[in-house]
């Protein structure tokens, strides 16, 4: 009977994510909610202090349980790196433009859309979703008719 663990190697976590100097996270709460920042400094077990210079998130002491890690980091970053090393250290990884083409950053843009739609633009929506479906179905059965 093998392990319960018996699928990873010794010594190796699966695990990706870490709180560290240079990882980018995703603002969950405050004014700032839904911007990107990076971990400049480790305060402490509960705090970690972020800066965001091209996204407009203020250099703050931030709570972890408030930070969403993103699989995007920043290395060589130094510890406590200024506003303006770090800007040039992320426009040198691209890490906006990356997140940008990523599917969690269009899911969020797609919600934000969708909340900020009015009740004419989900009308609009619910018509082009009923011509859809009835090009669909009337496509379906013409395939049907013509493979019996």
């Amino acid at each position: 009977m093998g392990s319960l663990f018996s699928h990873v190697a010794y010594g190796q976590s699966t695990f990706k994510r870490f709180v560290e100097v240079g990882r980018v996270v995703l603002v969950n709460d405050g004014p700032s909610a839904g911007k990107l920042a990076v971990i400049v400094e480790i305060i402490d077990h509960n705090r970690a202090l972020i800066d965001g210079p091209t996204t407009s998130v203020p250099r703050q002491a931030f709570p972890y349980r408030n930070l969403i890690l993103t699989p995007y980091t920043l290395a060589n970053l130094p510890r406590a790196a200024g506003s303006g090393p770090l800007k040039k250290a992320l426009e040198k990884a691209g890490v906006l433009e990356k997140w940008e083409q990523s599917g969690w950053a269009k899911k969020l843009a797609a919600r934000q859309t969708r909340k900020n739609s009015s009740d004419f633009d989900r009308f609009q929506v619910q018509l082009a979703k009923k011509s859809r479906r009835d090009l669909v179905r009337k496509a379906y059965v013409k395939e049907k008719k013509a493979s019996a």
